[in-house]
């Protein structure tokens, strides 16, 4: 989407009809209409048409950037998946996965051994052994302090105007993060689970990035290119 509105040659580039063609495939074979959000991927044998493959139920918050990047351009959905993925907020981050079941299964599997319920594959908690629990955490329910800020632009970019104070209140509840702990940085991630404990790094450049990028948009307009 963003490069067919850079691309110098405009209408005679192919970048607008790739554009076009990327909502429509969101549309049409990612949107769970019974979920109001967008699956995160489709599973298939090799060589099978994504038409054919069956979509993955789990609920992430990946779905988002297809908001702020503009390829999910429709209101209507996006006001679904925002409200869908309010399961996944905790003060100051967004978590990798809801926790709930799955239709579709997620087993975590290490050296032949089943780590998890693959019909309910949220884990809430970021400790232990690196490759028994908590690899298996990371991307299954720990919470993400750089994601955050996507959804507060997403919520502004579907409610407009009128929905830009609700998303800088969501996005100060970051600055909760910023007194405590690594004072005036943000931790990397957080557990899922309450009392969500700061986990991994304690000072990460990108959700301080991000935070601040998206707080300048949403205060002043700026785009990332301007100072």
């Amino acid at each position: 989407q963003l490069l067919s509105h850079t691309d110098p040659l405009g209408g005679r580039s192919p970048w607008g009809k790739l554009a076009e063609r990327v909502r429509n495939s969101l549309e049409t074979l990612y949107f769970l209409k019974e979920n109001g959000y967008f699956a995160d991927c489709r599973h298939g044998p090799p060589g099978t048409p994504a038409r054919k493959a069956r979509p993955d139920d789990a609920l992430r918050p990946n779905q988002l950037f297809a908001i702020t990047l503009g390829a999910a351009a429709d209101k209507q959905i996006g006001r679904q998946v925002l409200q869908a993925c309010e399961q996944l907020l905790v003060p100051g981050a967004i978590r990798s996965l809801a926790d709930r079941p799955v239709r579709f299964p997620l087993a975590i599997v290490h050296n032949g051994e089943l780590l998890n319920d693959p019909q309910h594959p949220y884990w809430g908690t970021y400790a232990g052994d690196e490759d028994t629990r908590r690899k298996p955490a990371y991307h299954n329910g720990t919470a993400w302090s750089w994601v955050l800020p996507t959804y507060c632009e997403a919520w502004a970019q579907v409610y407009g105007e009128c929905g830009k104070p609700a998303a800088l209140a969501l996005l100060g509840s970051m600055v909760r993060l910023m007194n405590r702990g690594c004072i005036g940085h943000l931790p990397e991630i957080l557990d899922g689970d309450a009392p969500h404990r700061p986990r991994g790094c304690d000072a990460q450049a990108w959700g301080a990035s991000e935070l601040l990028r998206v707080w300048k948009k949403l205060r002043h307009g700026h785009r990332p290119s301007e100072k």
